[in-house]
């Protein structure tokens, strides 16, 4: 079964959501899904990577998937789902680690490991 039989969900997902730009190729055992959403779009399909893959165990998707910011700020605000923590969260913004979101929500997190559904993180750009 190739990558994109087994993530044919999350593809035609990338589609219907109007991801812009999409580019999908498979290279080397992983499949690679490039293209432009709204943050939105990105989280729905980090949840549906999340159902088709639990725990991303397979490794075998590389989502790059850019937000096209209408503020220019440069950040972002993430609502916390259940199972997550600020590494998880940090694996969706290349380049900022869980520190420094940890760093930039400390007005309303005490303990990085201590996290919860529904809560909204400021991420910084």
């Amino acid at each position: 079964m190739s990558l994109q039989d087994k993530y044919q969900e999350l593809i035609s997902q990338a589609n219907s959501a109007g991801v812009t730009n999409l580019q999908v190729r498979e290279q080397d055992g992983v499949l690679y899904i490039d293209g432009g959403a709204t943050a939105a779009v990105k989280d729905q399909l980090w949840d549906t990577y999340e159902k088709l893959d639990p725990e991303m165990r397979s490794a075998d998707v590389v989502m790059n998937i850019t937000v096209a910011d209408g503020g220019g700020g440069g950040e972002q605000v993430y609502e916390v789902k259940s199972g997550d923590n600020l590494s998880k969260i940090a694996k969706n913004y290349p380049g900022v680690s869980w520190k420094e979101i940890f760093e930039a929500n400390k007005d309303q997190i005490k303990d990085p490991n201590k996290i919860f559904p529904g809560q909204k993180l400021k991420i910084p750009g």
